[in-house]
């Protein structure tokens, strides 16, 4: 990738509905090259889909992210806990005194409790932080 796919993925990035004209003025290429450039990075995977992202306050039910301590020797030891709740959006391994960052989308704050019971049982969990989600003003991820 190169400064102008960069420069491309950004604009997508604001806008991804925004036309191919537009884009092409802001990066300074061509239409044509732009919607080769588009192209390359769908088929590549590195532009893997585009979707609709709505702020907290338009979806129904809640979120939240817990941070796992475990008792494990690997992160990967214990993953399997959270690949059993279809509710859980990632699970990413994280420095400092905890272990794992793990997002969750819940139809209802009682389900969430559910779900934080659940981890709660499994002997390898040493100590679960819930940070329920309150609201959002950026989202740029894909």
């Amino acid at each position: 990738m190169d400064k102008f796919d960069q420069a491309i993925i950004n604009a997508l990035r604001q806008d991804a509905r925004q036309s191919v004209s537009a884009i092409a003025e802001q990066v300074n290429l061509s239409r044509s090259a732009v919607a080769e450039r588009i192209k390359k990075l769908e088929q590549s995977g590195v532009i893997r889909g585009y979707q609709v992202l709505l702020s907290e306050s338009q979806k129904e039910g809640v979120s939240a992210y817990f941070e796992i301590q475990h008792k494990c020797p690997r992160c990967a030891d214990v993953v399997h806990v959270f690949q059993a709740i279809p509710e859980v959006i990632t699970c990413r391994g994280i420095s400092g005194d905890m272990d794992l960052l793990v997002y969750v989308h819940a139809p209802s704050m009682r389900r969430l409790h559910e779900i934080r019971e659940y981890i709660d049982t499994h002997i390898d969990i040493v100590k679960i932080k819930t940070h329920v989600v309150m609201s959002e003003w950026i989202n740029n991820q894909g």
